[in-house]
C-alpha cells in the first residue's frame, strides 16, 4: 500500500480517528480497549468518566458508560474521545452507584456506534451490560452455533457472544457466567453488570491486565493502575487468571470459574508499548521496567555514538535506560505533535506524502552532525521506522543506529492486539540485515527474548517464560488458536 493511501485512511469517515485501529501513518500496533468498573459509590458515573479518561490511550474511537440505579440502567455511548462523548448534562443523567465503562479501538468489530460498549441487553432477570478488553478466539464458532439455535445478534462485536450464552442459560447469573467463561477461549477481562450485581473476570492465562482498587467503601476495577491513581483510589491487587469476583448486597465474593492448570501469560506488549509508564503490572512499574529494557539493550547491542533518543512516547523510558547504561547522553532528538490526533480538515497531497512529519519532528539542532542511537519499541511493517530514520537523516544525522526493545514481531496476535496479516509483518519474511537495509539504518538490533524477560521482572522464577505471552515473537501461543478456520484475530471489543 502506498504512503499516500496509508495516510488517506486516517481521514475516512466523519472524524479523524474513525477506523484508525486499522492502519495509519504510524504502523504501530493498536491495543484492544480499556475497561473501568465501580461498585457502590454514589458518584459512580463520574468515577467511571475520570477512569476512562486515564485509559484513553487504550482506545480513542468510542466511549461508553452504563450505570445502575438498582431499578434500571442509565447509559450513554458515543464515537470519539471520552471528553467529546460526555458532557455535563449527560453525566447528570447517569445516576446510580454501580457503573461499568469502556474505551475502544475498532480492531475487530466495525467502526460504528452499535459496537460501542458497554453492550446493554434485556434478559429474563432484568438488565444486563457487558464490557470487555481482549479477544475471544473461538467467538465465530460459538456465534454460528448460537445463530443456528435461534439467537439474533445486534452487533458484530464478539462481546455479544458472552451475553447470549448467559441469557440462554437456565442457571442463575453467576453459574451462567461461569459456564459462558468456560466455553470461550482467548485473552479477556470482563465486567458484567446487572441491576444489583457486578461480575469481574480475567481469562485463565491472565493475558489481559485487570486490577482492583478501593475508594472508601467502593470497589473499583480498571485495565491499568493509572486509572485508579487518577481518582485517588487505593490499589488492592491484580485480578488473578481464571478468577471471578461477584459483588452484590452481601459484599465481595472471590470465586473462580477456571480450575484447570494454565500458565501465566500476560501480554508482553503491555510492558513494551501499550500500558502507560505510570501504571504498574504485577508489582512492576512500567517506566522502571522500560528503563531496564533500555539498559539490557545496551548490554546486548552497544554502539558508540554521540546521543541516544527515543521515539515518543513509549520508547523514551527505554532510551533513558540505554543512555544511563552506556554513559552516552540522552537527548530529545524527536518531538511528537500532540495536537494532530483529530482533525476535520482534509490534508493536502503534499502533507499526505510527508505523512510522518505531521505527528513527529526531528530536532535539527540536536541531531545535526551527530551519530544517533534511535530507540523504539517494535517494528511492524517497517514503514514507520524507515520514515523516522530518513527524517533523522534529513535533519542532518550522520549515522542512525536503531535499537528495538522487543524481539522481532513475526506472528499475529489472537488475544486483542490489532495485528496485520502475517505476510505484512516484515520480520516474518526478512532477516535482521534485510530489515536494516529496508529501514535505511546504519545498524539494527532487536532485544532477545531472554533479555526482555529479565528486564520486565516482577514474576516468580518458576513462571514459564517469566509469566509472559511472547507468541507474537516465538509462535508459542498459550491457548488453542486453531478452530478449523473459524478462529478469530483482533479484538472482541
Amino acid at each position: 500500500m502506498s504512503d499516500e493511501i496509508t495516510a488517506r485512511t486516517l481521514w475516512t469517515g466523519d472524524y479523524y480517528n474513525e477506523g484508525s485501529g486499522k492502519e495509519g501513518l504510524f504502523d504501530k500496533l493498536k491495543e484492544e480497549c480499556g475497561v473501568f468498573g465501580v461498585y457502590r459509590h454514589s458518584d459512580a458515573a463520574s468515577l467511571a468518566y475520570y477512569g476512562l479518561h486515564a485509559l484513553q490511550h487504550r482506545g480513542e474511537e468510542s466511549a461508553g458508560i452504563c450505570v445502575s440505579s438498582g431499578d434500571e440502567f442509565h447509559y450513554h455511548r458515543g464515537m470519539g474521545l471520552v471528553k467529546e462523548v460526555f458532557n455535563k448534562d449527560l453525566m447528570a443523567s447517569l445516576t446510580g452507584d454501580i457503573a461499568i465503562g469502556h474505551v475502544r479501538y475498532s480492531t475487530s468489530g466495525d467502526s460504528k456506534l452499535t459496537n460501542a460498549q458497554p453492550l446493554v441487553f434485556k434478559y429474563r432477570d432484568g438488565d444486563l451490560a457487558v464490557a470487555t478488553n481482549g479477544n475471544i478466539v473461538n467467538a465465530l464458532q460459538i456465534r454460528h452455533e448460537l445463530e443456528q439455535g435461534g439467537s439474533i445478534f445486534q452487533t458484530t462485536s464478539d462481546t455479544e457472544v458472552v451475553a447470549h450464552l448467559i441469557a440462554r442459560s437456565s442457571k442463575d447469573l453467576v453459574e451462567a457466567a461461569k459456564d459462558a467463561l468456560k466455553r470461550i477461549v482467548g485473552g479477556f477481562a470482563f465486567l458484567i453488570m446487572t441491576n444489583d450485581k457486578l461480575l469481574v473476570a480475567s481469562d485463565p492465562n491472565g493475558l489481559r491486565p485487570l486490577t482492583m482498587g478501593r475508594l472508601g467503601d467502593a470497589y473499583l476495577f480498571a485495565s491499568e493502575t493509572c486509572a485508579l491513581e487518577t481518582i485517588g483510589a487505593e490499589l488492592l491487587r491484580d485480578i488473578e487468571p481464571g478468577e471471578l469476583l461477584v459483588l452484590d448486597k452481601n459484599g465481595l465474593h472471590e470465586d473462580r470459574y477456571s480450575e484447570g492448570k494454565h500458565r501465566k501469560a500476560l501480554c508482553a506488549m503491555e510492558y513494551i508499548y501499550f500500558a502507560r509508564p505510570d501504571s504498574d503490572l504485577n508489582g512492576s512499574n512500567l517506566h522502571a521496567a522500560r528503563k531496564r529494557m533500555g539498559s539490557q539493550m545496551a548490554l546486548e547491542a552497544f554502539v558508540d555514538a554521540d546521543l541516544v533518543t527515543g521515539v515518543p512516547d513509549s520508547s523514551i523510558s527505554a532510551a533513558i535506560g540505554y543512555a544511563e547504561q552506556t554513559g552516552i547522553p540522552y537527548e530529545l532528538g524527536m518531538i511528537k505533535n500532540k495536537y494532530t490526533g483529530r482533525t476535520f480538515i482534509q490534508p493536502s497531497q503534499e502533507l499526505r506524502e510527508q505523512g510522518v512529519k505531521m505527528k513527529l519532528s526531528a530536532v535539527r539542532r540536536v541531531v545535526e552532525g551527530k551519530r544517533v542511537i534511535m530507540i523504539d519499541d517494535s517494528i511492524v511493517r517497517g514503514t514507520t521506522s524507515r520514515r523516522i530514520v530518513n527524517m533523522l537523516r534529513d535533519a542532518g544525522a550522520l549515522e542512525v543506529h536503531v535499537r528495538i526493545t522487543s524481539p522481532p514481531f513475526k506472528n499475529p496476535c489472537f488475544y486483542g492486539i490489532d495485528t496485520p496479516d502475517r505476510r505484512e509483518l516484515i520480520a516474518s519474511s526478512k532477516t535482521v540485515e534485510e530489515i536494516r537495509e529496508e529501514i535505511n539504518a546504519d545498524s539494527l538490533y532487536f532485544m532477545s527474548a531472554e533479555g526482555l524477560i529479565a528486564a520486565v521482572g516482577g514474576y516468580n522464577e518458576q513462571d514459564y517464560k517469566g509469566g509472559l505471552c511472547l507468541a507474537c515473537f516465538d509462535n508459542d501461543y498459550p491457548t488453542q488458536v486453531d478452530f478449523k478456520g473459524e478462529e478469530k484475530f483482533g479484538c472482541s471489543c
